[in-house]
């Protein structure tokens, strides 16, 4: 026993938890958790489970409370894991952590926030930069949604993950608001025109900024960046008026 009258290290992690056990304990409240996931969280530092001799991963009640605290925070109040490893670390210290508050990783929005310009996005929403990189697990557990339903979004290009496997803040967006359609009676496969008519545009903008990009001059890169920003948003904001258009027809407005 230590000082405190907590059991020792070595008394802990020879009763602790197998990955399995832990997971099971987990499932009640966090259905999509999974076993790679809680070797995720451990990989970034967030859980460090002890081992047995053979190296087998044993699991502390305290680290099972940690994973418990990482996934509510990832669930309830979006924080990126960056965040969480912080709070986590300062309460390793003895110090008060900063009080959670719900927060959505950079540039993931409630579907409800109005944007700026009546709501029509301009070129700061198309800039690029360290975007958030999501796990499988982690787009699941923000979107609300199912592993088949994600297959449906990835089977018909609703949604793709990154060269690495990641999936971006904006794969979130894109799930809840195809998990809100379907609630119109609406299928994945019903939307793939919507995929086909971006990759168009896409299409157009590149050709229209690849000849600037290929120029070698200083300041090129720059240049065409700020037009391929401007365009989208302005092709965007077409869209979206041409939408509305259309539906006065529809209502009769």
């Amino acid at each position: 026993m230590t000082a405190a009258g907590q059991p020792g290290r070595s008394e802990a992690r020879r009763d602790g938890l197998s990955i399995g056990a832990v997971l099971a304990q987990l499932r009640g409240d966090f259905p999509d958790v999974t076993i790679s996931k809680i070797r995720f969280l451990e990989a970034e530092g967030l859980v460090q489970p002890g081992r047995t001799a053979s190296g087998y991963r044993q699991f502390a009640v305290a680290d099972v409370e940690r994973l418990r605290f990482v996934l509510s925070a990832q669930r309830d109040h979006y924080l990126p894991l960056k965040v969480i490893k912080e709070q986590l670390d300062a309460a390793d210290s003895g110090l008060e952590p900063a009080a959670v508050t719900p927060r959505l990783p950079r540039k993931l929005v409630p579907l409800e926030a109005p944007g700026e310009n009546g709501g029509l996005p301009g070129p700061s929403d198309f800039e690029t930069g360290r975007e958030v990189r999501l796990t499988r697990e982690e787009l699941l557990a923000q979107a609300g949604i199912d592993a088949a339903t994600l297959a449906e979004l990835q089977q018909y290009g609703l949604v793709r993950p990154g060269a690495a496997g990641f999936f971006d803040p904006d794969a979130v967006q894109v799930a809840r608001t195809v998990k809100a359609m379907t609630e119109f009676g609406i299928e994945p496969r019903h939307l793939r025109a919507f995929r086909a008519a971006a990759d168009r545009e896409v299409g157009l903008l590149e050709q229209i900024v690849t000849p600037v990009y290929r120029h070698r001059d200083t300041g090129a890169k720059d240049r065409a960046d700020e037009v391929v920003r401007e365009l989208a948003a302005l092709s965007v904001t077409l869209h979206t008026l041409l939408v509305k258009a259309g539906i006065r027809g529809v209502t009769g407005g």
